[in-house]
């Protein structure tokens, strides 16, 4: 739902009848108030009030991905672990705390074909990695300091790569990369569009927002709803994908949550509950 949803929650449950004393009369003209102009804005704005302020996500397409995976110098020690390191960002839709944290043991060393990931909420998994992946990755470690600290990415100094040094890492080819392909140079690219950009290529691939849920480590498959709605087309083919077979897409209309709440406001006997 929407940014604002928790402050409006806040403001008629709890600062009108708790600390302004306000009666229930006053909380349900301000609901119905608040109801009303977000009716406005959404009309006006071509959207549903739960969505109102809501941005898309951004992310890259697979020729602009491309393009950055392209910019590190492989003649470079620096130039192949930067690789390896936007290699997986990418391929296993990892938050930059997930990547800088990995340590060697988490690698299969053999083959190099998975990566055990300890995610948000101490949530661990395995992921498969693909080709291009493993390849990056087997190039980095055949040239990893053997000394150092035990996180799979070193600096110069083989201290553990920190946040800031990658971001400043993907900044860097981000800059590089657009100079072959300009479209870069108008999108800010952060750790988490190539998060992003994993979670919306595996979904042009699968049509299954269920896949991209658990490739990403979501705790519900309502984190993934943000990347069915940057693409319409996209959003209508997953959602008829997923549709149970007795019913029949276009046919419900959920009632809008924000709107829900509001309107929720008139019919509570306590107000200070």
């Amino acid at each position: 739902m929407t940014a604002l949803a928790p402050h409006l929650t806040t403001f008629l449950r709890e600062h009108l009848p708790q600390e302004r004393r306000a009666s229930p009369h006053t909380c349900e003209a301000y609901a119905y108030s608040f109801q009303l102009l977000l009716c406005f804005a959404a009309s006006r704005l071509k959207t549903t009030p739960s969505r109102i302020e809501e941005a898309l996500v951004s992310h890259l397409s697979r020729d602009e991905m491309q393009a950055l995976l392209d910019a590190p110098n492989p003649r470079q020690v620096s130039g192949i672990r930067d690789r390896a390191m936007l290699h997986l960002a990418f391929a296993a839709g990892l938050r930059v705390s997930e990547l800088v944290s990995i340590r060697l043991d988490q690698i299969d060393r053999q083959t190099v074909t998975s990566i055990h990931i300890m995610g948000k909420g101490r949530r661990e998994g395995v992921l498969p990695l693909w080709k291009e992946t493993t390849a990056a990755l087997t190039a980095w470690l055949a040239v990893r300091p053997a000394s150092g600290d035990t996180e799979l990415f070193l600096n110069a100094v083989g201290r553990a790569m920190t946040r800031a040094g990658f971001e400043y890492i993907l900044a860097k080819h981000a800059a590089t990369a657009a100079q072959k392909l300009p479209s870069l140079a108008d999108k800010r690219v952060t750790p988490h569009v190539l998060r992003h950009t994993c979670a919306m290529h595996t979904l042009k691939a699968t049509r299954d927002a269920r896949k991209v849920s658990l490739w990403l480590g979501h705790a519900s498959l309502q984190s993934t709803e943000i990347y069915l709605r940057a693409d319409p087309t996209e959003k209508l083919e997953a959602l008829a994908a997923m549709a149970p077979p007795s019913l029949k897409p276009g046919r419900f209309a959920a009632p809008d949550k924000l709107l829900a709440m509001l309107k929720s406001i008139g019919r509570s006997k306590n107000y200070v509950e």
